[in-house]
């Protein structure tokens, strides 16, 4: 059994595909079957089961399945702490984002970083907050820098480094924009553009509206705040955005005893060891924050 065959068999599992595995580890397809026959041999199990062209992990392929991860993030672990601890900073630093952090708190950071460490190659995968906690979690990624999950996680280590506060918004035409002593009822007669539901930002949202006992009234949603926020400032709904995102076409509306806060911050796993190039990049998070 080697890493190569533990390799093959886990990107086999994950996309149940031979073939896309091969193409995603830069293999002919033959020579993916030949490690996974490999590894099957030296268990002695069949790990998968081939039915026509689908693949599915068997009983023991599933027992496998997050061993295998977990050795694999054993392996680079055993490797870095093996590493010379005194030469310069390098390799390849893997972390995710969303385009908003991206666009609006990360430039400072990832300038100062890469005029510190110039010979680290950022590989930036710009995705959902939620998406980059799992592959966090997955070990995909070393680091993700996200709007934190509003319920605490212990499964990562999440550290807060900017605040960011939410704001009801409409374009200033919207005729929530000439409404006195608004209330969240006022907003549920009004059709709304949000995130989608599985994202931290909505549910922030959608736990205030549970918590009075309203329904919102979602016309329309997307991921992409840009967008939102394009399409609230023509009218075409209310929204949550960052405050930091309201712009002179669109008003913050003034509800009374309703403040929302979500938390962007940094997640790694507690149970891999950080690259110096991890390391360098989170000491630089901690001092914007």
């Amino acid at each position: 059994m080697n890493t190569a065959d533990l390799i093959a068999f886990i990107e086999v599992a994950r996309f149940e595909s031979f073939s896309l595995a091969a193409e995603k580890l830069h293999f002919t397809q033959p020579a993916i079957s030949k490690r996974v026959s490999n590894l099957e041999e030296a268990l002695g199990v069949q790990l998968f089961d081939r039915v026509g062209r689908k693949v599915q992990l068997t009983e023991a392929g599933l027992a496998l399945f997050p061993r295998a991860r977990q050795w694999l993030l054993d392996f680079e672990d055993i490797k870095k702490s093996v590493a010379d601890l005194d030469g310069e900073i390098t390799g390849i630093l893997k972390i995710g984002t969303s385009h908003h952090i991206g666009l609006h708190r990360l430039p400072p950071t990832l300038r100062a970083f890469s005029q510190h460490y110039p010979q680290v190659q950022l590989d930036i995968q710009f995705i959902d907050s939620e998406a980059a906690y799992e592959a966090v979690l997955s070990g995909d990624l070393e680091l993700g820098i996200v709007t934190l999950p509003p319920i605490a996680d212990n499964r990562l280590i999440a550290e807060e480094i900017w605040d960011d506060p939410l704001a009801f918004v409409a374009g200033k035409d919207h005729p929530l924009a000439h409404t006195d002593n608004l209330s969240l009822s006022d907003l549920t007669t009004h059709p709304a553009i949000l995130p989608s539901l599985n994202t931290f930002t909505r549910q922030i949202a959608a736990a205030l509206f549970k918590e009075a006992g309203l329904d919102m009234n979602v016309s329309m949603t997307t991921n992409y705040l840009e967008t939102i926020r394009m399409m609230v400032s023509i009218g075409l709904g209310w929204s949550v955005l960052p405050a930091s995102m309201a712009n002179e076409e669109m008003v913050i509306l003034p509800l009374a005893a309703v403040s929302m806060h979500r938390h962007l911050g940094v997640v790694y796993h507690p149970r891999r060891t950080l690259s110096r190039a991890a390391g360098a990049m989170l000491a630089i998070l901690q001092n914007a924050s």
